[in-house]
């Protein structure tokens, strides 16, 4: 949830969140459900104080005053209920309203959508299509497996066999040991949390339509492990010498992909079950913009030792999600298609989604809520369907990227036939 008070007080706070395509009816009505429900706060402590001050004085009065004090508190009492059933109710408006505004874009992000964005940087040329395009190289190859997948699970469902499951399990290690040594301690995490979860890590309401629900239990399958990672230390105050920590959570996520029909249909780019290798940081808040470079940084250390060309963008404000001040996303080459695809992204949550976690930090001054980021290390099947394209080699044979070699214990894969 965004700082109320800061979007009463500063117009630039509320101008980011209105360049994300917040409407300003929404921010001028949460504005004025805020200040109705401090209003009644103080009317709520008041008659509190008078509450409290007539019951001690019953047992102070006389016998014969008793009665009258009696039914001035009874009064004040009932009066009492009366307004603190009001500021449940506006307090009830306030978070309905506060959980629509997303968390505003920082400055330097440019305005506008999906097709806004900025390029920061570009490693790597833009090589010719391969004799193949990754779905139909799976295929050949006997890695991909899509019709059978179709017939068990129904359309955006694969088997990976073989030696590309192999090659996963080497992704999945060598990621895994190259963000652990850079201080992001290795996680699996549960793959299903409650409802309350989705709403506290910023998920909920916005991206609801695209998470599966298990029926009857109040459970949700996560679409990344950064839900799972930042209920770790929900409602904890962490200790200054604590941050920052840093996480990578290895598991496998689902999402329904709607409103994607007809999209990326071939292979293994869109589908609802894949893995992910993700890093998530808790940091001080005057380090969350350094701990953004530092994970960008990682991410292009992975890209680039798979020998994959790429470049980094800065999204667009509207092309933001809600809880994501700034976003990099980093885009490989894909030949097949003559474009970048994103790979991977990175983003900066600054206090958004610590509010509702309420995960604060115990400092010289005080307790202030922590700076949440996050950013995938690895995708896993996105990174194996672009070494499908850049490692296939002429004659139809696969060349294992060098960094995988001696984790999957094979170099070469033979063409097919």
């Amino acid at each position: 949830m965004i700082d109320l008070k800061k979007l009463h007080e500063d117009q630039a706070y509320r101008a980011g969140a209105e360049r994300k395509g917040a409407p300003a009816e929404l921010i001028d009505e949460l504005l004025a459900a805020d200040t109705a429900r401090r209003s009644a706060q103080v009317a709520v402590e008041a008659l509190r104080a008078k509450a409290n001050a007539a019951s001690k004085d019953i047992g102070r009065a006389a016998p014969e005053e008793r009665p009258a004090k009696i039914e001035a508190a009874s009064l004040l009492k009932a009066d009492l209920s009366e307004r603190e059933a009001e500021l449940e109710r506006v307090g009830a408006v306030v978070d309905e309203l506060g959980h629509q505004i997303p968390n505003p874009a920082h400055e330097s992000v440019p305005v506008g959508g999906e097709e806004d964005f900025e390029v920061v940087a570009v490693h790597g040329g833009q090589p010719d299509p391969p004799a193949m395009d990754h779905a139909a190289y799976g295929e050949a190859m006997g890695w991909i497996d899509s019709e059978r997948a179709v017939r068990t699970s129904g359309s955006r469902f694969a088997y990976v066999m073989g030696d590309a499951a192999m090659l996963e399990f080497a992704l999945v290690q060598w990621v895994m040991a190259t963000v652990r040594a850079k201080g992001f301690t290795p996680v699996i995490p549960p793959v299903l949390v409650r409802e309350d979860m989705m709403v506290d890590a910023g998920f909920f309401p916005t991206d609801r339509h695209q998470v599966y629900e298990i029926a009857g239990d109040d459970l949700f399958l996560i679409g990344t492990s950064e839900v799972a990672l930042a209920g770790l230390h929900r409602g904890e105050r962490l200790d200054a010498d604590q941050v920052p920590i840093r996480y990578a959570g290895f598991s496998s996520c689902f999402r329904r992909e709607a409103g994607t029909y007809g999209k990326d249909t071939k292979g293994i780019f869109r589908v609802h079950q894949f893995d992910k290798v993700e890093m998530f940081s808790y940091v001080r808040p005057d380090q969350s913009w350094d701990e953004l470079e530092r994970i960008r940084a990682i991410q292009e250390s992975i890209v680039s030792g798979l020998g994959l060309p790429y470049r980094v963008i800065v999204t667009a404000s509207r092309d933001l999600g809600a809880p994501a001040a700034k976003k990099y996303d980093i885009e490989v080459w894909l030949p097949s298609e003559g474009r970048y695809r994103e790979l991977t992204s990175c983003s900066n949550y600054t206090d958004y989604s610590a509010r509702r976690l309420g995960t604060r930090l115990k400092t010289e001054t005080g307790n202030e809520l922590v700076h949440t980021l996050n950013g995938t290390a690895s995708a896993i099947g996105r990174t194996l369907l672009n070494l499908f394209e850049h490692c296939q080699q002429p004659d139809g044979s696969f060349v294992v990227p060098a960094v995988l070699e001696p984790i999957c214990g094979f170099d070469r894969v033979a063409a097919p036939g």
